[in-house]
């Protein structure tokens, strides 16, 4: 009886240890900043004391025993398996994308902080606890012993399997992109090597120890991610409210920010700012009416530059310049379309005012109020429902030790979840008051040293730029882009905090999309070795085999998603809510039909999470310029992110209507179902 106590007492103690080592270890690099440290050097002992710490974790926690490598020997305190699952899911989207995306749109953006914190309460109340009861290691186990058992259930395994796989590796890819470009920015090296850099960090962790070691370096991660988050934001609420507390703070902040927003919309240079973004969209418009023509002249006017150039006798600069503009001019009238096209709505983005922070559904008139509205309200369904599909956070109901800490353990991830996302609306709004009060308005001559830090990190693709478009030598805010995954990295800088902050700040955006990569990676590699070649291709493979085909197949994984991160295929945001809807379409409808429909059965199952994901894939290409798409093509103007609208019914409608269409679930499957949704006793 005495042994759960002093197994969470001794947890504790690590912890508490931890957590004093690593305020002495901010405090000490402090301490050599004021003495003259280069900053750079700050930036590597930040990086190197972090992945080194998590590197030791996973050293310590080695194991080759499968119920230790698959779920931590299922004897996690509920408290930390919270802690544990909060750093799974704070994940790079939460801490370095959702400040960023709250600053860009304001209010719509509050649809991730409410969709993804509402999820938990559907884990909570309709999956969780059931597949405690269950007691196995991988969601799909779940799945094929409920739809027709070991024999009859491959099928649905499979696709259990498959859907795993692509949602969790399109998760992934985000997090290693994240995780490059923390690196490249804090150790000066180049993005694609930053990501493998990064990437040796994810699986020390998760190839020694499996799940075993990710909990408890999540744990850690998580102090990191929390400190990190909550420290600048303190800062700034202090500093331009006089109250420590920015969930408190930042609501006296909001009118003086209104007031801020509705002068600078009203303002003389804003608007003669924008004027020339909308002429330039109208350029690029007449362009693209007057194609093909318009391609052959612009063609034969970069080559006339180029020798004029070359003529006159010009700098090698401007030589270089002209035969760049040559070298990148679109090679077909196709390419020119789709690049026109593209720079066209870029600039009318740029033309237009932004909305008012703090009001909803802002639009020209009330048919556009209402579709942001209805996709405000369509991706808060897509984020709540792809929450409770999530393999990696539903692989955290094994962990536990009774299906009571299972419970109590989403109480304590969604605590600890609250303490960050209550913290993003806040943040998002300091440093909108930051920069709307300090940086707009300034001379171009005296620019903050940030600006260029982060201008040059990816010169492809920069994340922050500010050009003086109308020449007259002040920053207005329409000449200011910033990209959302680099505000809160930024956030120390532009506040004008020590650079020890923006270490930190880099270490906790690091931690975070670690610890999820972890997570995702360990669910996409036991799925194979477990779910594929332990189930269905070598039963009688030993555990020693099973462990050793995990690790093999997840270094395999990790430098297919690492390589995948490096071609940069979209932004964070937009790739983590893509495997949201993909879940929820594809799993959700069998998990909570497969609880609480006695009815539903394999044949059901597999067409429903066929239906769901075939809906939710077609919508996403079919609606979505960047995939080859069209704006055109949408159902009643839903955006492409929230496609699960349309997969998730479909796959329930497929769902049920194929399974009272075929023989109901036999005997096995009814007494499995009744143990599952039986009370716990004791």
């Amino acid at each position: 009886m005495n042994a759960k106590p002093s197994y969470f007492r001794r947890l504790s103690r690590y912890y508490l240890l931890f957590s004093a080592g690593f305020a002495g270890f901010l405090v000490a690099l402090s301490m050599l900043e004021k003495e003259g440290m280069p900053r750079v050097w700050i930036g590597y002992l930040f990086m190197l004391a972090t992945i080194t710490l998590y590197a030791a974790i996973g050293l310590v926690s080695r194991t080759s025993n499968v119920a230790e490598y698959y779920v931590a020997g299922r004897r996690v305190p509920a408290m930390f398996n919270g802690m544990a699952t909060a750093a799974d899911w704070i994940s790079a989207a939460s801490f370095i994308s959702l400040a960023g995306t709250l600053y860009l749109h304001g209010f719509d953006g509050l649809a991730y902080v409410m969709g993804w914190t509402g999820g938990y309460c559907l884990v909570a109340l309709l999956i969780a606890p059931y597949l405690r009861k269950f007691s196995q290691y991988t969601i799909p186990d779940f799945l094929a012993a409920r739809y027709g058992g070991p024999h009859h259930g491959r099928y649905v395994r499979i696709m259990a399997v498959a859907a795993t796989i692509i949602i969790s590796f399109i998760y992934v890819v985000a997090q290693i992109y994240a995780v490059g470009l923390i690196a490249s920015r804090f150790t000066g090296v180049d993005f694609s090597v930053g990501i493998f850099l990064g990437l040796a960090s994810i699986l020390v962790c998760s190839f020694l120890g499996g799940m075993r070691a990710i909990t408890w370096t999540q744990v850690a991660q998580y102090i990191i991610i929390l400190v990190a988050f909550l420290l600048p934001a303190m800062w700034l609420s202090a500093k331009h409210s006089g109250n420590p507390i920015p969930q408190v703070a930042y609501g006296k902040l909001l009118p003086t920010l209104g007031a801020r927003e509705a002068s600078l919309a009203h303002d003389p240079k804003e608007q003669e700012v924008r004027a020339i973004f909308r002429q330039r969209a109208d350029d690029y418009g007449q362009k693209l009416d007057a194609l093909p023509a318009s391609w052959d002249a612009g063609r034969i006017d970069a080559q006339r530059r180029l020798d004029a150039v070359k003529q006159r006798n010009a700098t090698l600069l401007d030589i270089r310049a002209a035969e760049k503009a040559l070298i990148n001019y679109p090679k077909t009238v196709e390419e020119a379309a789709a690049a026109w096209e593209a720079a066209r709505a870029y600039n009318l983005r740029r033309a237009a005012a932004p909305a008012p922070h703090a009001e909803p559904f802002v639009a020209p008139d009330i048919a556009q109020s209402d579709q942001k509205r209805n996709n405000f309200l369509a991706l808060v369904f897509c984020l709540m429902v792809g929450t409770a599909a999530l393999p990696h956070i539903l692989m955290r109901s094994y962990t536990t030790p009774s299906v009571h800490e299972t419970r109590v353990s989403v109480f304590w991830t969604l605590f600890f979840i609250l303490l960050i996302y209550l913290t993003i609306p806040a943040l998002a709004v300091l440093v909108k008051f930051d920069v709307y009060t300090a940086l707009v308005g300034s001379d171009f001559s005296r620019l903050p040293t940030w600006v260029s830090y982060w201008a040059n990190v990816d010169k492809l693709h920069p994340l922050i730029s500010i050009v003086d478009v109308n020449h007259d030598g002040l920053v207005q805010l329409a000449e200011i882009a910033i990209d959302g995954d680099v505000l809160v990295l930024a956030t120390p800088e532009i506040a004008g905090l020590p650079y020890v902050i923006s270490g930190l700040v880099a270490a906790g955006g690091l931690a975070a999309a670690l610890s999820t990569a972890d997570g995702l990676l360990l669910a996409i590699s036991n799925a194979l070795s477990h779910d594929i070649y332990y189930r269905i291709v070598d039963p009688s493979a030993s555990t020693q085999k099973r462990v050793t085909i995990s690790k093999l197949l997840l270094l395999a994984v990790a430098f297919i998603a690492a390589y995948a991160a490096s071609t940069k295929p979209a932004d964070i945001l937009s790739l983590v809510s893509a495997a949201f809807s993909l879940a929820g379409s594809t799993l959700f409808p069998a998990l909570v039909l497969g609880v609480f429909w006695p009815r539903a059965n394999r044949h059901g199952a597999v067409a429903g999470m066929v239906a769901g994901f075939g809906v939710c894939l077609y919508y996403m290409v079919h609606a979505n310029p960047i995939l080859g798409g069209s704006a055109a093509g949408q159902w009643f103007h839903i955006a492409p992110v929230s496609a699960g609208i349309f997969g998730v019914p479909a796959g329930m409608l497929v769902m049920a209507v194929v399974s009272l269409l075929t023989p109901a679930p036999g005997r096995d499957t009814t007494a499995l179902l009744a143990h599952v949704r039986a009370p716990e006793q004791g």
